[in-house]
């Protein structure tokens, strides 16, 4: 459970003020899907730009200089690669036809095996989505052709994000949440992993007032927004998640290490949509997965009425 978000002006009429604060506003709304590590990418002077800490955005001061025209980030929740060696947190440096940052939400499970079949050199970052980096490389180019082979190479969950030195945002959708805003007038694109991390981003910065359009990001779709605010895709053959052979006790353990994670991540965070730790774990208690509960936390009257129903069950099935 970790976070994507950040933004692409293409106009220039939004002050570096402003984008600043959203910048800073994204990062942190989207401490809600992981706290272990945070970090932007940029492009200053032509120049692909990361700044990352194995730290809550909250405790990082984002600070992309001033006409910065597109900004990626991610908020992380460890499941693979330790978060303290800051090589293992996103985004990653990339090089191909062109220098680019790149960025993912999910777990994959084959890296090892594809970094084995397709001969990948040996690489001190131990995180499992380094290895759509360097399928990417191997490759040569960072274009849609590139990019729909290494997410039909890959096994897992995932929604990946890529910046080039040239202002070019990819998008590239598999099962994971994405969610992406026009502002038309503005001149600018928001996207966020969550409509609630956009929500929350928005509303901090006074840019819920401006007119938006909500743009639909399916799954097997790849978006390109280039820095001139074109917007065009492509897309890609969903694979089937097989879980087999060597790799099923390995993903199962990666799997309950990563649930186990997300409801230590939902106790810490609870307190700050109104609900106590004990009203977290009532609900696990009764059944309901990290995930429905994250949903309901988004949702406050949904949470509400759902709490009132678990604990009115509670009192009837104790008389």
């Amino acid at each position: 459970m970790c976070a994507l978000f950040g933004w692409l002006d293409y106009k220039g009429i939004v002050s570096d003020r402003l984008l600043k604060k959203l910048t800073q506003a994204l990062a942190n709304a989207a401490e809600e899907r992981g706290t272990d590590a945070s970090g932007i990418a940029y492009v200053k002077s032509g120049k692909v730009t990361i700044y990352k800490r194995p730290k809550p955005a909250h405790k990082i001061r984002f600070n992309a200089p001033n006409g910065t025209r597109a900004v990626m980030g991610h908020t992380r929740m460890t499941t693979q690669g330790n978060e303290k060696f800051n090589y293992n947190n996103h985004p990653f440096y990339g090089h191909a036809d062109v220098n680019f940052a790149f960025a993912h939400n999910g777990v994959l499970y084959n890296d090892k095996e594809l970094r084995t079949e397709r001969h990948l050199p040996n690489t001190q970052i131990e995180t499992d989505s380094y290895v759509a980096v360097q399928l990417i490389e191997q490759q040569g180019k960072l274009d849609f052709d590139s990019l729909k082979s290494m997410a039909e190479s890959v096994q897992g969950s995932f929604c990946f994000t890529a910046l080039d030195e040239n202002n070019t945002l990819y998008i590239v959708k598999g099962s994971n949440p994405m969610c992406l805003l026009h502002f038309t007038e503005l001149g600018l694109y928001v996207y966020a992993s969550t409509e609630s991390i956009l929500k929350k981003a928005l509303q901090k910065t006074g840019f819920h007032k401006y007119p938006f359009e909500v743009l639909n990001v399916d799954e097997s779709t790849i978006l390109k927004i280039d820095r001139y605010g074109f917007l065009s895709g492509s897309t890609f053959e969903v694979q089937e998640s097989f879980r087999f052979g060597k790799w099923t006790d390995w993903y199962d353990e990666l799997e309950e290490e990563y649930y186990s994670q997300q409801e230590e991540l939902l106790l810490e965070m609870c307190s700050c949509y109104g609900v106590t730790e004990d009203d977290v774990l009532l609900l696990l208690d009764y059944g309901y997965s990290a995930d429905e509960i994250e949903e309901m936390l988004c949702d406050s009257n949904l949470l509400l009425e759902t709490l009132c129903a678990v604990r009115c069950e509670e009192e009837f099935c104790c008389e």
